[in-house]
């Protein structure tokens, strides 16, 4: 790739005044059509440090609406962004339907730049290759338009540039120590560059425009998007088919196989909560101390007990290490976006834990069943839970997963107790009742999900309720379990 990569030959600078000025015009003519047709755009620009990076974009974003686009420049990663997973802060700035946005350096610049510096190790670094892979399958996927730039200049380029910025009291702080190590090590960053774009090019090609041209790359860039626009808007917006990865999985039972019939007595309820309550508050002060990410996700039946389930593990967590994230219908804005976007945002710190009421997996439950996404949507969507998920415990998270079940008889009896008695009836909803109905439909649904989706890595587990009580004595020694080989598998790495 950029080894045998050809400069320009020099063009006439009218001729190319004038095609930039055409490409600009239909730019701006397809945002209305963009935003007709809920097409979402996504433009990553990578490069060489002085290659013109930013330059580029002001040119490409001079004549359009500012309302229906967005520069991301997360080449310098915040404090609060190390300490989430590598894709948080990509993940979080795609577009809604309709909007274009420009990236500034990436995933590409971060996951090369990370390698060569030796702050993540190869076998790391192969897994945020795979991620990138899925993460743009998933957005194409998805329906989203992904055009990636690499702006290529030679050593001797790049040197003029740096030594012209640096002499200029203007200027000079826009050199950086990274910008320098660049410079000095260029062939070995050419070699992993090139490496790194054969290995993401399957979902969207890398072009290389000549960075040594300025002009020339507005109108070979501008005319990228346009072309990749006009494609979309003719083709329709892409809906892949369901892409299937063995993913190690967990053997799980029918629902209609599982006993409900456990339960706890009083006194053993009490004894094992104070003592399980107590363990728990001890691992979070761990958990804090050694930076463990922890994702418990609650799924189960209306009025099966999740609410009372969830109070009883985050009373003894410190609130300023932990959050219940309660997820409802998603809002326009959360609709208008890939369906994972909005639990990418609502992801702990390393060191917190997040409590999801609901989670990803209305997916493949409500939205199946209710119409809201296309049989293609949620049959790929297993596919996409299980990536996602092993993006989380590649990161180091805790994910488990807990379907809180009860029969039919038992809810019916909950529902009935919540109309009659005047303080729950605000927890019973003429939607619970109609959900009740499809109750057949929805076991299908959930056996599904569990035999999909119940991998080695976020593995499933389910909470026989008729009893509350049990149930939650039961998730607590879940967690706890599973924290404490957390923990004690951090040390081992740390001692190893």
């Amino acid at each position: 790739m950029l080894k045998d990569f050809e400069k320009k030959k020099s063009e006439d600078k009218t001729t190319l005044n004038n095609e930039i000025k055409v490409l600009r015009e239909k730019l701006l003519s397809q945002q209305q059509l963009l935003r007709d047709a809920k097409l979402p755009v996504i433009v990553l620009i990578e490069g060489w440090s002085a290659s013109g990076k930013g330059s580029l974009i002001k040119e490409l974003i001079s004549e359009i609406d500012p309302r229906f686009y967005n520069v991301v420049s997360p080449p310098i990663i915040p404090e609060s962004d190390l300490r989430m997973p590598f894709l948080h802060q990509y993940a979080a700035a795609i577009p809604e339907n309709g909007k274009i946005a420009f990236f500034d350096s990436g995933w590409m610049d971060s996951a090369v730049r990370s390698f060569l510096y030796h702050d993540i190790t190869k076998t790391e670094y192969r897994h945020r290759v795979r991620q990138i892979n899925e993460f743009e399958r998933q957005l194409k996927n998805g329906g989203y338009l992904i055009v990636k730039i690499f702006l290529h200049i030679d050593k001797e380029e790049q040197f003029k540039r740096l030594k012209d910025l640096a002499e200029s009291p203007q200027t000079e702080w826009r050199v950086t120590r990274d910008d320098i190590r660049q410079q000095k090590e260029y062939k070995r960053y050419m070699e992993a560059f090139d490496d790194f774009m054969e290995k993401t090019s399957d979902t969207a090609m890398w072009h290389i425009l000549d960075g040594s041209r300025k002009r020339t790359a507005v109108r070979d860039a501008l005319k990228l998007i346009v072309d990749r626009i006009d494609r979309g808007l003719s083709d329709g917006k892409y809906t892949g088919e369901p892409f299937e990865e063995e993913f190690p999985l967990v053997s799980m039972p029918k629902l209609a196989d599982v006993d409900l019939s456990p339960s706890i007595s009083d006194e053993d309820y009490k004894k094992e909560l104070k003592k399980l309550q107590s363990r728990l508050t001890e691992l979070h002060n761990i958990v804090y101390r050694k930076k463990i990410p922890v994702i418990l996700c609650y799924e189960g039946w209306d009025a099966a007990g999740k609410g009372g389930n969830i109070r009883r593990v985050a009373y003894p967590l410190d609130p300023r290490g932990f959050d219940v994230q309660p997820i409802a219908s998603p809002l326009p804005h959360e609709l208008n976006r890939h369906f994972l976007w909005r639990f990418w945002t609502r992801l702990p710190r390393t060191g917190h834990i997040t409590i999801f009421d609901r989670t990803w997996y209305g997916r493949v439950m409500v939205e199946r069943l209710e119409g809201f996404c296309s049989e293609k949507d949620w049959k790929r969507a297993y596919n996409e839970i299980n990536e996602f998920e092993r993006t989380l415990t590649d990161w180091g998270a805790v994910v488990l997963k807990f379907w809180i079940h009860i029969d039919k008889d038992t809810q019916l009896a909950r529902f009935t107790d919540r109309q009659n008695t005047p303080e729950k009836q605000w927890k019973i909803t003429d939607e619970d009742w109609r959900n009740r109905e499809k109750w057949d439909s929805y076991e299908v649904a959930v056996d599904e999900m569990l035999a999909l989706t119940s991998t080695k890595n976020a593995p499933w587990y389910i909470i026989e309720s008729n009893d509350k009580k049990y149930a939650r004595i039961k998730t607590l020694k879940i967690i706890v379990k599973a924290l404490e080989s957390a923990c004690s598998e951090h040390f081992d790495k740390i001692i190893s």
